[in-house]
């Protein structure tokens, strides 16, 4: 006889291939924390220009970002129609705006609050799933793969929370990341269980591209909140008005940049991608880049928002020139991903803000600002020149 099939309020909550896979409301709402905790880690980076502060600052971001990031995978494998994927998505929200408020103190009084978050976050997701897709053994296969991941990096996390400080704790959440980013690259590859197959890391292309493209616009969304602060407070300068009119551009540059083509066509490119899983293996860390470099430059725009004139430091003007450079390293790797190829003006626009920065030393913050805007303009400029009167580009797999 025919085996019956489950009931709806038992099947395991995996995702119906055949389901339209469009971002959930939910998912939005989910977003809204990762808004705070941006302008947190911008605010931190400035509070204190220095590497080590840079370093500590890259670390939370990375931590903040690989919660959304395996959240969003998470949401493309599962249903999140269904109840129980929509209480693990506000449990990891909760657990995202606990990490939030920590950032300021993580790595001094609050590194307990922010790395045992960290870790609850990871862990308590697999514990939630595995007896929720028990029924679905590749699914229930996967998520103990990435159980195991993520409770070797759990040592190191709470280790340098409790008995660490300064560098040591640095270096041992650096080393703890390394676990995080190296497992999902390699598939989680586990004893007896080997990696995840190919077959179950195919990802979605509407949603999984519509995600990382809302990602970046709440980057954005910090650099205009940083303007807009900082601004509010000093307002009274004809420089503060010109400083935070090359933040406005600046920002609306990065914005034409990332869209001009490679966002526009990604989710075709991946669904017209032999393997999809290989954006599934790139996309996390090519956004990760450009994220980062928004974070950086909304760090510059509140240094030369508070002091657009004198000579610029030059760990503010690694800031104020750094940020956009490592957008457009990280804009290079994601045109790669979708048109397996790096236009000329991207690693032009890099090697012009190297070009500028000694000139940077002996200028004001609010002319090396608008020296970095200038190089965006000429990159987007050299996008539009490139692209007018041609038919559009088809996307193509990477090699």
């Amino acid at each position: 006889m025919p085996t019956a099939a489950p009931e709806p309020g038992r099947r395991p909550p995996v995702r119906d291939p055949e389901a339209p896979r469009r971002v959930t409301l939910l998912e939005l709402f989910f977003d809204l924390v990762y808004v705070a905790a941006l302008a947190l880690i911008s605010r931190h980076l400035v509070g204190s220009v220095t590497w080590e502060r840079a370093a500590e600052s890259l670390v939370m971001l990375m931590a903040i970002w690989w919660t959304w990031a395996i959240t969003t995978l998470v949401t493309d494998i599962y249903d999140p129609q269904r109840t129980e994927i929509k209480l693990l998505i506000v449990a990891v929200m909760f657990g995202a705006l606990l990490m939030t408020t920590a950032i300021p103190e993580a790595f001094s009084s609050r590194g307990l609050v922010f790395a045992g978050t960290y870790v609850a976050i990871h862990l308590g997701r697999g514990l939630f799933l595995m007896p929720a897709v028990r029924r679905h053994p590749q699914s229930n296969q996967r998520a103990l793969r990435i159980f195991v991941w993520f409770a070797v990096s759990a040592v190191p996390w709470l280790v340098a929370a409790l008995a660490a400080h300064g560098t040591a704790r640095l270096l041992l959440w650096f080393g703890a990341l390394a676990i995080d980013y190296l497992g999902f690259r390699l598939a989680y590859p586990v004893p007896v269980l080997g990696a995840v197959p190919d077959s179950q890391r195919n990802v979605t292309a509407e949603h999984l591209s519509e995600r990382y493209q809302q990602f970046f616009i709440i980057a954005l969304g910090d650099a205009v909140l940083v303007a807009g602060t900082v601004f509010s407070l000093h307002h009274s300068e004809v420089e503060n008005l010109a400083a935070f009119t090359v933040a406005f551009a600046t920002t609306l540059l990065l914005w034409r940049i990332y869209v001009h083509k490679s966002g526009e066509l990604l989710p075709h490119a991946i669904a017209r991608a032999a393997q999809p899983s290989r954006f599934l293996n790139t996309a996390p860390y090519t956004h990760l880049m450009m994220v980062a470099g928004v974070v950086t430059t909304a760090a510059g725009f509140d240094l030369v928002l508070l002091e657009p004139t004198g000579h610029t430091p030059p760990a503010w003007l690694a800031v104020i020139l750094g940020g956009p450079a490592l957008f457009l390293t990280g804009r290079a790797a994601f045109e790669y991903e979708v048109f397996s190829r790096v236009s000329s003006s991207r690693p032009g626009g890099v090697l012009a803000l190297l070009t500028i920065a000694p000139a940077g030393l002996f200028l004001a913050p609010v002319y090396a600002s608008a020296g970095a805007m200038l190089v965006l303009a000429g990159v987007a400029s050299a996008d539009y020149r490139r692209s007018r009167g041609r038919p559009p580009e088809e996307p193509m797999p990477p090699h």
